[in-house]
């Protein structure tokens, strides 16, 4: 993952688990998630550890066989006095179970890019503790801060991930809707001095994305964490008051970006 590695991203997991934990604990298990508008505080929490716990056992047992993958999901607990020791020793075992010895071990990627399999989970359950962790601040109404390295490993996971085999597979449709005849849009983060600028071409045979800066129809500018809740669609590109985020040349191309590019789940 760019400018983070192995190890913190591992510590991360558990850090944003944690938080994720203190704010569900913040509310009634029936709160609705803004955020995520299917879904209540207690949906969350079982989705993540669930989450955390499926994959750790994918990596544990090396699996590379999709039709082998885990069927059977961990019981979330009923009682949300014990969702900060379960949260805890779900993120604990999928950190540990992404250790060096695994990051290049043969392991199911579901994205179907270059990436080794645990170095793909890694960095999508970093992603599921840090994002989903400001959805349980949402509900809450708890702030959520995310370091700005965390941010830009994830949003280069997140143009991976859009632009990666299965995508196109697995969603023709956005991945017809991003296409284009060479419109460009530039993101890039004010706030880190490393790695944090992306360029997407939007190209007839589909879209595709390069660190770095370089001119484009439109440049969306602003804090790291700012851009990675935009991107997953957790604060909208109008707002630019609290998130700090400027938006210059066609928003229009920038919102269209974002209108057909919204995960399944969450």
């Amino acid at each position: 993952m760019t400018a983070l590695n192995a190890e913190q991203a591992r510590l991360a997991i558990v850090e944003h688990s944690r938080r994720l934990a203190d704010s569900a604990a913040a509310a009634e298990p029936d709160t609705a998630v803004p955020t995520a508008p299917k879904w209540t505080i207690s949906d969350l929490v079982a989705h993540v550890g669930q989450t955390q716990n499926w994959v750790a056992e994918i990596i544990e047992r090396r699996i590379t066989d999709p039709t082998q993958l885990p069927t059977e999901l961990a019981v979330a607990p009923t009682d949300s006095r014990c969702w900060h020791t379960w949260l805890a020793e779900s993120s604990q075992r999928v950190a540990s179970a992404c250790s060096n010895d695994a990051l290049d071990a043969p392991v199911f990627n579901p994205a179907g890019d270059e990436r080794p399999g645990t170095r793909f989970w890694l960095a999508s359950m970093l992603n599921e503790a840090v994002v989903h962790g400001f959805d349980a601040a949402a509900a809450s109404g708890r702030p959520a801060d995310v370091d700005a390295d965390v941010a830009v490993a994830l949003i280069s996971n997140h143009f991976a991930m859009l632009t990666s085999p299965t995508w196109a597979m697995q969603r023709a449709d956005s991945a017809h809707a991003i296409r284009g005849t060479g419109q460009t849009l530039q993101w890039l983060a004010t706030d880190t001095a490393a790695d944090g600028a992306w360029f997407i071409e939007r190209r007839p045979d589909g879209a595709a994305w390069e660190p770095g800066t370089r001119q484009a129809e439109v440049t969306v500018s602003g804090p790291a964490r700012s851009l990675l809740m935009i991107l997953t669609r957790r604060i909208p590109l109008t707002d630019h008051g609290t998130a700090g985020i400027s938006v210059n040349g066609d928003t229009g191309l920038a919102q269209h970006w974002l209108d057909n590019t919204a995960h399944v789940a969450g």
